[in-house]
């Protein structure tokens, strides 16, 4: 019997190396059927010309930056597989990988996503991610990876459910997502996983952590965490997330608690380490998530 093909798609913007590099390794996968998708964010620098000659990769040049959200919505409008695999372009991925995830998915029919054992690429023994929380807090918008900058746990054996997949490499059943839909447009990065997640399992459907699955994320290569897009985006989608998923009294305790304590503390803190661009680009985040504005607005 043919096994299923996984289409794995791949975001590029001005990250040529990185990209490559992932790339390397999806080509000595063991898995047979695997369709490789590179969608350029519509680089300024060499990434068409590079990336364009490849052999055996599917390569789309967007002439706009579609986001996280668009350029892996373009993705899978694509693609040809039975499951997408969303992957960002700063990982590396065990050869053995895939099978874990095909099999678990393949002979669940409930589950609709899954997400392998995420290890941070330059200390591999120390882990990202290993499932998710057991509990996606939306009033606060915190939520925390199971097995964060731990070091390997023994006990990581058994397949399980789990609240969330990772936006780092989120595996999804094609079936699962014309059901529920693709990714939201309106996040455009950040928060995206765990508003499909949340689709997903409201849905009636499971997430799988598979942690015989391995890959390694060279966490934050894509994008400082302290540079202001990223933080006016944390801002802005975090309450965007609870405005989507919370019923209005339990939104209202959301925006009370974001408004009175979160801001006041996040500004403060910028304030005293005289970080004013970030200052300024959260208050922007703050105020287009609390009036529910696009984000290129203000």
């Amino acid at each position: 019997m043919k096994q299923p093909t996984v289409s794995i798609i791949l975001l590029n913007m001005n990250q040529p190396a990185l990209t490559l590099a992932c790339i390397d390794s999806l080509q000595k996968v063991t898995y047979p059927n695997v369709e490789i998708i590179v969608i350029d964010q519509n680089s300024s620098d060499n990434s068409v010309e590079l990336l364009s000659q490849l052999q055996n990769v599917h390569f789309i040049a967007s002439k706009e930056n579609l986001g996280f959200t668009g350029g892996n919505n373009l993705g899978m409008q694509k693609a040809n597989g039975d499951f997408y695999l969303l992957l960002n372009n700063d990982t590396e991925v065990a050869a053995s990988f895939l099978e874990p995830m095909v099999m678990a998915l393949s002979s669940d029919p409930k589950a609709g996503a899954a997400s392998p054992l995420i290890r941070f690429y330059n200390n591999p023994e120390f882990i990202q991610y290993a499932g998710g929380p057991d509990k996606i807090d939306l009033i606060k918008g915190k939520n925390s990876w199971k097995g964060w900058q731990t070091a390997t746990l023994t006990d990581l054996k058994s397949i399980e459910k789990t609240s969330a997949a990772h936006g780092a490499a989120f595996m999804i059943k094609k079936s699962a997502a014309t059901e529920i839909g693709l990714l939201d447009d309106n996040f455009f990065i950040y928060f995206e996983e765990i508003d499909w997640s949340l689709r997903i399992t409201r849905g009636g459907q499971s997430i799988l952590f598979v942690p015989q699955a391995e890959v390694y994320h060279k966490e934050s290569m894509t994008m400082p965490k302290e540079h202001p897009f990223r933080v006016r985006m944390m801002a802005r989608n975090r309450i965007l997330l609870s405005r989507k998923h919370l019923p209005g009294f339990q939104f209202i305790r959301s925006i009370l608690y974001v408004t009175l304590i979160s801001f006041p503390m996040n500004c403060m803190r910028y304030l005293i380490r005289r970080k004013i661009s970030l200052l300024t680009a959260y208050t922007k985040g703050f105020f287009q998530g609390a009036f529910n504005l696009p984000y290129t607005t203000i």
